[in-house]
């Protein structure tokens, strides 16, 4: 089996307040192969984002990685100083963030920000840089490149400013993206045509992709393999289809639940009961009992860790899965 191009093993961070530690993420393991693109899917507070920034060398203080290793195509990263981070950072990893607006210079024109971002992780001077910037804008798609490269971020749509940033991402080759909410802030349209472009880059390329997004659909549609995150935790991996036809674990089933089918003859959703907890009442036992309609009494009491079953559940682990 190939290196991994991301791997990481039993990852953990915290936030030490007044009150005592929080844990934002717990003993999370994954890695992405080379060409791969892997879901990350979960409500709001999961610890989605918080893994990618992780990933990054991004969190803010005084949130730190407490345990665990994260490695990049063997290195192992988490341990760099800043300024070693801030070469890795661009150069081998890329990064698409939620809001274009946010990864964009409003006073700066496009060309001029690829240019320079081009020259910070290569030897070329500013006409290959140029040539370079166009060649990157033409292959996720911008029109009339020659005349765009001149417009500044608010001159483009949001769908066009998300494309700006996907080549911003590419411009150093990076072997590992972390794509954060990329296409929440657009509409369905643009959000299809932005998957699809990732997926095509991510073949092309051999580009391993880490795709965050609480849009099941969006998973669906994108993802190799999908990891699903519940309070900290992972509650499922696995391969796309086998996730989404065969859920093993109940919040995944709840998460599909809510999803609207065409194949469906029922008007109503399903809806989860509850909310996630915050992270200083995490319930004892799986953090999902509380909201469970399957809970049994091993629940409340013992934390289940992913296994062969690809289900951090109790049931799942018996051979009985939801």
């Amino acid at each position: 089996m190939a290196e991994p191009v991301l791997d990481i093993r039993n990852l953990r961070v915290e936030f030490p307040t007044r009150s005592g530690i929080l844990t934002a993420v717990d003993d999370v393991s994954l890695h992405i192969a080379k060409g791969e693109i892997l879901g990350m899917v979960g409500e709001s507070g999961a610890g989605k984002s918080m893994t990618g920034m992780a990933i990054l060398g991004l969190l803010e203080p005084p949130g730190r990685i407490a345990a665990g290793e994260i490695r990049l195509s063997g290195d192992r990263i988490d341990r760099l100083d800043d300024a070693a981070m801030e070469r890795v950072r661009g150069r081998r990893i890329g990064a698409i963030f939620q809001d274009p607006l946010t990864s964009l210079n409003p006073l700066f024109r496009v060309g001029d920000q690829l240019v320079e971002t081009i020259r910070l992780h290569s030897d070329l001077d500013r006409g290959q840089a140029r040539a370079r910037a166009i060649d990157l804008m033409r292959e996720v798609g911008i029109p009339a490149v020659e005349e765009r490269i001149e417009s500044y971020p608010h001159q483009f749509s949001g769908g066009m400013r998300q494309r700006i940033v996907i080549a911003l991402a590419l411009s150093a080759e990076p072997e590992l993206i972390i794509a954060d909410e990329p296409t929440t802030a657009l509409d369905v349209s643009i959000q299809a045509q932005i998957t699809a472009l990732l997926k095509r880059l991510c073949r092309d390329r051999g580009t391993a992709v880490l795709l965050v997004t609480h849009d099941m659909g969006v998973i669906a549609e994108t993802a190799d393999r999908v990891a699903v995150m519940y309070a900290g935790r992972l509650a499922e991996v696995g391969a796309v289809e086998d996730v989404i036809r065969r859920p093993r674990h109940p919040y995944t089933v709840g998460l599909m639940g809510a999803i609207p089918s065409l194949r469906s003859d029922s008007e109503e959703l399903r809806m989860i009961p509850g909310a996630m907890p915050r992270l200083d009442a995490i319930p004892p036992g799986c953090a999902f009992n509380p909201r469970c309609d399957r809970v049994v009494a091993k629940c409340r009491t013992d934390v289940p860790h992913l296994t062969g079953s690809g289900a951090a559940c109790w049931l799942a682990m018996e051979g009985n899965p939801s």
